[in-house]
C-alpha cells in the first residue's frame, strides 16, 4: 500500500484489461484479472504472484511471474481464442508477499487461501500504522466480515500456477533457461528480544555487565554455525536415517537480516512466525515440464534434447499459502548469478521469452 505499490497495481490492471480480462480489487489490495472461458461453472485455474519488492529490489522478483502470464493470455486474446478455455482463468497479483512493511508475510494470498486470521488486520509497521488503516487511507475498507469472505471456495478452483526467477545459482549453472520446481522449503522466523541491564558504559566494570548487544553477536555467530555445522550442534534419535543429517548439511540457511537496540532489563523471547515446507503436484509438475518443452522449441526450432531441471526452492513464494487451498505447481526462470532481493537482479530477455512461451503452451492445454 506504498504510493509506489498503488501505481503498480493500477498498470497491472491496465495490462489486465488489455489482454482481455475482467478486473478488480480486493479489499486486501490484490489485483484480480478473469476470463470465464467456455464454462464459467467450471474449476478455475489461478496464476500469479506478487506485485510488492523489497526496498533496494530488483524488477523480477513477483512481477514476472505477472507479466509472463499477462502475456501470453494477451497472445490468445489478440488471436480470439481467450473465449476457448475450458475453464476459468484467473491472474492475481498478489498485494503483500515480501512482509517487508508489516513483517508478516504472505497478506494477500493468505486472505484467499484463508489463513489470515482477523487479527492480522491490527498488524502495526513502524509508523504504528495499522494493516487496516494502510487499506483505508488508500479507500479499501476492510472489516473481520469481508476478510473471511476472501477467502475462495476450495471446490471451485482447479489448481494454482506460478512463474518466478529462481534468486539462486542452479539454472545459470547447468545452462538452462527453465525448471520446474518439486518443492518449496519450509521457514520459521522469529523476533527475539534479549534483554539486560543499562548502566553508564565508562564506569560499570565488565565483570558486572549485561550487555544485550554482546548477547545478541554471541547468538548470531552461534546460529551461522549450526546452520554451517549443525552435525556438531544437533544429534536424532532412532527414529531417523542418517542421510537426514546429510540433507541438513547442505540446505540449511538461517538469517539474522535486521537487529535494533534499546535500554532494557531480564529476559523474554516473544513470538514466531511459521511456514511449513510446501510439495508441488505432481500433475501440475508434469504439464509444466511438458509446455517447457513445447516452449522452447517453438523459440528455438528445434526439439529439445536435454531433461528439463526439477529443483527444490529454498525460498518461499505465495504457492506455499495457496497449497492450503489447492494443488500448485511452480516454474522457475534463470537470473544471474543467482542475484535476488537486489538492484543487480537480471533476467536475459531470451529467458524472459521462454518462460511467456512455456506458460503459453501451459495455458493451451486448458483449451
Amino acid at each position: 500500500m506504498s504510493p509506489a505499490a498503488v501505481r503498480a497495481g493500477n498498470l497491472i490492471r491496465e495490462w489486465m484489461e488489455d489482454a482481455g480480462l475482467r478486473t478488480w480489487v480486493d479489499s486486501l489490495g490484490n489485483v484480480h484479472g478473469r476470463v470465464e472461458g467456455r464454462n464459467a461453472s467450471a474449476e478455475a485455474l489461478l496464476m500469479g504472484s506478487h506485485l510488492d519488492t523489497v526496498v533496494d529490489a530488483g524488477k523480477f522478483d513477483g512481477s514476472l511471474g505477472i507479466i509472463s502470464v499477462l502475456a501470453a493470455l494477451k497472445v490468445l486474446n489478440i488471436n480470439g481464442k481467450l473465449g476457448e478455455l475450458s475453464r476459468p482463468v484467473e491472474v492475481i497479483a498478489f498485494s503483500d508477499e515480501e512482509g517487508v512493511r508489516f513483517q508478516s508475510t504472505f497478506l494477500g494470498s493468505a486472505a484467499v487461501a484463508g489463513i489470515l486470521p482477523v487479527s492480522a488486520l491490527k498488524i502495526t509497521d513502524k509508523s504504528d500504522l495499522t494493516i487496516q488503516d494502510a487499506l483505508k487511507k488508500n479507500s479499501i475498507e476492510i472489516t473481520e466480515e469481508n476478510l473471511l469472505h476472501l477467502k475462495y471456495d476450495p471446490k471451485s478452483v482447479w489448481g494454482y500456477v506460478e512463474i518466478h526467477i529462481e534468486q539462486g545459482p542452479v539454472l545459470e549453472w547447468v545452462g538452462f533457461p527453465l525448471a520446474v520446481v518439486k518443492g518449496i522449503a519450509g521457514q520459521t522466523r522469529l523476533k527475539v528480544t534479549m534483554r539486560g541491564s543499562q548502566g553508564h558504559a565508562g564506569t560499570v566494570p565488565m565483570s558486572m555487565r549485561h550487555d544485550p548487544m554482546a548477547a545478541a553477536a554471541e547468538a548470531i555467530v552461534l546460529l551461522e554455525s549450526l546452520c554451517k555445522h549443525p552435525q556438531d550442534f544437533l544429534s536424532f534419535d532412532g527414529h531417523c536415517k542418517s542421510f537426514s543429517m546429510e540433507s541438513l548439511s547442505t540446505s540449511l540457511v538461517c538469517t539474522v537480516g535486521e537487529i535494533s537496540t534499546w535500554p532494557s532489563a531480564s529476559n523474554v523471547i516473544p513470538g514466531q512466525h511459521d511456514a511449513d515446507a510446501v510439495i508441488c503436484d505432481s500433475e501440475l509438475s508434469s504439464k509444466l515440464k511438458s509446455a517447457t518443452y513445447i516452449g522452447l522449441k517453438r523459440m528455438t526450432g528445434a526439439a529439445i534434447q536435454d531433461e528439463i531441471p526439477v529443483v527444490m526452492s529454498g525460498a518461499g513464494h505465495d504457492a506455499m499459502a495457496l497449497s492450503h487451498l489447492t494443488k500448485v505447481g511452480m516454474l522457475f526462470v534463470r537470473c544471474r548469478g543467482g542475484i535476488s532481493h537486489s538492484p543487480e537482479e537480471h533476467v536475459l530477455d531470451d529467458d524472459v521469452w521462454a518462460s511467456g512461451l512455456a506458460i503459453l503452451a501451459f495455458i493451451e492445454t486448458q483449451m
